[in-house]
């Protein structure tokens, strides 16, 4: 890692937990690499080597602890030190491109040579984008073996390794043991049918806050809060199934109960788990720049742990948009709730027996329509469920834009490449866009200067003055959007994890 080394390892020995994730040590007398809150006792300075990222140490020759369990760290995070190539390429491999694609077919979605991605990736990340999948494929194992029962054979697909002999022989290269050697048993009464995941973020995490905001925007039949618990229907690479999340009581983390149906697919929702709650945002890097306007700073003082709600599609999160223009959120709730009823699929029968069994009396019903169902009704269908002409209108088009337009592979395109796609649909404006960018592309910067709200919030300025206004807080303006929207409820303080 270039970065300073005494630093680092005054944060070891604080074991800070805003540098969980930010930067790991290995030791040299042990061969292991560990968090910085890690709680095995603090080794001397000069066995210590630092690396920014995990997969760093173990091309190094650590081997991941088996206390502090580094796969259970947060991210660096939306903004980081790294070109916007290789924040993508990052993100693709994180999803699990290169499980069944070559490196030379990330390079081409991504507009590069095979070469000079791995170039880019080796100088600025010190690794290669296989390494980065295979640290990546071990550390989903190494979680799934210390938090659920599955089968071998049915890990080792879950975490992305083609067969039990790959998965075996990776495993015992990695970390000097057998899988069976930490396989966990089963306490009594956690049930074998469905599994749950720590996800782990920095403090501190205002869980209340992202579960009100989800609960006022709840679609009946597809999500719900109540009891502490986020729940909601989840269709992800042909996989259907349910999440539940509740908070850790003891730390900044969140749970989340899978159904058996998402365990196929389980290596990839857990990054989208973590993007939809903001979980690797660093809370001091962002209030320290933030707090330079001493309006914000006051904000901040009073909910220091708001993270930016995010969205499981960003097809979902458009419609849920259009459906909400010039109306009210329950108007716009109401009406997402009328198009899942009618073009959303019924969740498979087995999810909902499993579902009733841990969760009687649990209303989750539909997945959310697929771009291709809604791009099949017609402008008169869509007007059916409340909508007037020229949204339905839009709907449509955000449709068929996402089905077999320009948007139909958006997870490929950039931020730029995808905002300019969705602004080209008739009836999408720049609020639109920025509002998902914030949300279902993880936009640190995005800022909806025309939202009401904002604008009401800074006193009721134009959206020129608000945007103007925007400027001392990037890159981190969506944080600033989360702290002015919170202002208007005027809700007293509260206690963040």
């Amino acid at each position: 890692m270039n970065a300073q080394p005494d630093p680092h390892y005054r944060a070891l020995v604080a074991r800070d937990a805003r540098f969980d994730g930010v930067f790991y040590v290995g030791v040299s007398t042990t061969g292991i690499y560990c968090r910085p809150i890690c709680t095995a006792r603090t080794p001397r300075r000069e066995r210590c080597s630092f690396f920014g990222s995990a997969a760093e140490a173990e091309r190094a020759g650590f081997r991941a602890c088996f206390r502090c369990r580094p796969e259970l760290a947060p991210g660096q995070g939306s903004v980081d030190a790294v070109p916007r190539l290789l924040a993508r390429a990052a993100g693709h491999i994180e999803a699990g491109f290169l499980d069944s694609h070559s490196v030379a077919e990330l390079a081409a979605q991504l507009g590069v040579s095979a070469r000079h991605l791995r170039r880019a990736m080796e100088e600025r990340l010190g690794v290669s984008p296989q390494a980065l999948a295979q640290s990546r494929r071990l550390a989903m194992a190494k979680r799934l073996l210390h938090d659920t029962q599955l089968g071998l054979a049915h890990l080792a697909l879950a975490s992305g390794f083609g067969s039990v002999r790959r998965f075996n022989a990776a495993f015992v290269a990695r970390f000097g043991r057998p899988p069976s050697a930490v396989r966990r048993k089963l306490t009594a009464g956690e049930r074998a049918a469905s599994l749950a995941l720590r996800l782990d973020a920095r403090p501190p995490l205002d869980w209340s806050a992202l579960l009100e905001f989800f609960a006022a925007r709840a679609v009946p039949g597809l999500e719900e809060c109540s009891a502490g618990e986020y729940r909601r229907v989840v269709t992800l690479g042909g996989a259907v199934g349910t999440v539940i999340v509740r908070a850790d009581a003891r730390r900044p983390a969140l749970w989340a109960e899978v159904s058996a149906g998402l365990v196929p697919v389980v290596a990839a929702l857990v990054p989208a788990l973590r993007r939809l709650f903001d979980l690797d945002a660093r809370p001091a890097l962002i209030r320290e720049a933030l707090a330079q306007d001493p309006d914000l700073a006051a904000l901040l003082r009073v909910r220091p742990g708001l993270r930016v709600p995010g969205a499981l599609g960003a097809f979902e999160l458009v419609c849920r948009a259009v459906l909400g223009q010039q109306v009210s959120v329950r108007g716009a709730t109401t009406l997402a709730g009328r198009l899942v009823a009618r073009w959303g699929e019924p969740l498979p029968a087995r999810e909902l027996r499993e579902l009733s069994a841990r969760r009687p009396g649990c209303a989750l019903t539909q997945q959310f329509p697929v771009a291709a169902q809604l791009a099949r009704a017609t402008t008169a269908e869509l007007r059916e469920v409340g909508l007037p002409g020229q949204r339905a209108q839009t709907l449509a088009h955000v449709a068929r834009a996402f089905s077999t337009g320009p948007l139909a592979a958006s997870e490929q395109l950039d931020d730029d490449a995808f905002a300019r796609a969705l602004a080209a649909i008739p009836g999408i404006g720049d609020w639109t866009v920025q509002y998902v960018l914030l949300r279902a592309r993880g936009a640190p910067d995005a800022f909806p200067a025309a939202d009401l709200g904002i604008r009401k919030a800074l006193g009721g300025v134009s959206a020129k003055v608000a945007e103007a206004r925007s400027a001392r807080w990037r890159p981190w303006r969506a944080y600033a959007v989360m702290q002015l929207w919170a202002s208007l409820s005027g809700a007293a303080p509260r206690r963040s994890t």
